[in-house]
Order: C-alpha cells, then sequence, then structure tokens
C-alpha cells in the first residue's frame, strides 16, 4: 500500500508538468490548424472564380520577361474609349488567388487598368507560378521570395505597363497583406508612381522613405494589433522626410478586410471597412 501510494504521490508531482506540456502541445495543434484553416478558407474562393467567369472585361494572361525571367501577369482593361490608368496590384502572401484576379476586374470596372504580376511565376513546382502550389503552400514560397527579384519583378510589370497603348501615363501601386508592405517598399524604389496605396501592410525601413516621391495611402484593420503598432512610427518617419502619408483606419476590421468583406461568410465589420476602403480608394485616384 506504501508503495502504491508513493506511486501515486509520484504521479501527482509529475501531473502539472504534463499537463503543462499538454497544454503546450494543444496550443501548437490550435495554432496549426489555424493557420490550416486560413490558408484553406483564402484557397477556396469559389465565389471569386464565379463573379470572374461572368466580367464583360477582357482579360489576358501575358509574360512579361526581363533578366531571363519571365513574370506571368493577369491584366484586365476596362470599357472606356479613352486612355486611362494604370493599377499595379501586388497580391497576398497567399499569391496570385481567384481574388485578387477578381479583385483586379473590380479595379477595371472602375475604368483602369489593371496589371497583376504573379510574383511566384518560375517559382513553383515544375517551374509553375501560384497555381502549381498545393493548396495552403504559396504562403511559405511567397515569404521566401528575394527582395531585389521582387523590386525587379515589379520594375518590368510597372514597365510592361507603362508601354500598354491604353494607357494614359498615370501608374498606382496598390498592394494587400504581404502586397500592401511591398506596395510600400517599392514606393521607395519607383520615382514615377502616381499614388501608392498600403492595405495593411508594414512600412520600409526609416532610411529609405527619403527616397520615395508618391503620396502614399493606407488602409488599416482596427483589429490588427502587428501591424497597427507600426503605424505611429511610420507617421513620424514619413513626416520626418517630408513625405505625404495619409493612413486610415476601420474600426473592428480584421487583417485582410479586402478580401473578408467580400466572401459570403463576411462579418459586418469587415463588410463595412471594404465598402469604405473602395470608395476611399476609388475617390483617391479620381483626384
Amino acid at each position: 500500500m506504501m508503495h502504491s501510494l508513493g506511486g501515486f504521490a509520484d504521479e501527482l508531482a509529475e501531473a502539472p508538468d504534463a499537463v503543462a506540456k499538454g497544454r503546450r502541445e494543444m496550443k501548437h495543434i490550435f495554432f496549426a490548424l489555424l493557420i490550416l484553416a486560413v490558408a484553406e478558407t483564402v484557397s477556396a474562393q469559389d465565389w471569386a472564380k464565379e463573379k470572374l467567369a461572368k466580367s464583360p472585361r477582357h482579360s489576358e494572361w501575358v509574360s512579361v520577361k526581363h533578366d531571363g525571367r519571365a513574370v506571368e501577369t493577369f491584366v484586365v482593361y476596362p470599357e472606356s474609349k479613352d486612355k486611362r490608368p494604370v493599377v499595379l496590384i501586388i497580391h497576398e502572401i497567399f499569391g496570385m488567388t481567384d481574388w485578387v484576379q477578381d479583385l483586379a476586374d473590380q479595379v477595371a470596372a472602375a475604368g483602369y487598368i489593371a496589371v497583376a504580376p504573379d510574383l511566384l511565376s518560375g517559382v513553383g513546382p515544375n517551374g509553375g507560378r501560384s497555381s502549381s502550389f498545393p493548396e495552403g503552400k504559396a504562403n511559405e514560397a511567397v515569404s521566401k521570395l528575394n527582395p531585389d527579384q521582387v523590386t525587379a519583378d515589379l520594375n518590368a510589370a510597372a514597365e510592361y505597363a507603362n508601354k500598354i497603348p491604353a494607357s494614359n501615363g498615370k501608374l498606382f501601386v496598390a498592394g494587400f497583406c504581404w502586397g500592401g508592405g511591398q506596395t510600400f517598399r517599392f514606393a521607395t524604389n519607383r520615382g514615377d508612381l502616381t499614388a501608392a496605396f498600403v492595405f495593411y501592410g508594414p512600412p520600409p525601413d526609416k532610411d529609405a522613405m527619403a527616397r520615395i516621391k508618391a503620396p502614399v495611402y493606407g488602409f488599416f484593420a482596427g483589429n490588427d494589433a502587428r501591424i497597427d503598432a507600426m503605424i505611429p512610427d511610420a507617421i513620424a518617419n514619413m513626416k520626418a522626410a517630408g513625405k505625404t502619408f495619409e493612413p486610415v483606419t476601420y474600426d473592428g476590421a480584421g487583417h485582410g478586410f479586402m478580401r473578408a468583406g467580400e466572401a459570403p461568410d463576411a462579418n459586418d465589420a469587415n463588410k463595412k471597412a471594404r465598402t469604405d476602403a473602395w470608395e476611399r480608394w476609388k475617390s483617391l485616384m479620381a483626384k
């Protein structure tokens, strides 16, 4: 009996460690499932694919070549008799999804030529692009892209855009999530931008801001602590550099609200943020 009680005591002594370990394991499992759920939600965009399929606008994939690379780029034209500005669209960390293509079509519907390069071109399995990755795997590849390659790809897409006969010479850039950060960074490397539109992306280094020539407009989510924590310094640093930076934060919205606000299961805060941000974006481009 004493032996049994001793063994029971030992088990009790070890129990807190076992419980703590179990909790840690459950936490890791929870976060892994959460990431998987987000990736699956992003990849399951039949609603976006269906909208795009019904579009009356002309769209095409073009291969933009530079330095031995071919960047597959989605281009959508507005139905207009006049020459129109171009909007260079930088995709999320999830790559060139159906939603990004549908967004490009919406930009064209608003009267702009949309040019959306797939920055995973040639990086996917068998040299493919975003669509060649297994479900939920493109984000890892995007996060590992070489920044210099990204800049070179975007510059090539911008040069292509500037030569489109239907372009009036104005060039905007807009990006989302990872693409929002790349948009802010691209503004430090491209001097002929008319304006840059940063959707919930991080700012570039303070020193790089001195190179920005275009006004930068920010669209941020109220429930996005990671990105929101960077905004005060970005405001101060852009002001110190004498640059225009006008951020707006949409209360109650979550990171990715431009996509999430359109989804069939969108909550009210994301829907409102998406609607308000879309109207602001269009009004800024029309200035």
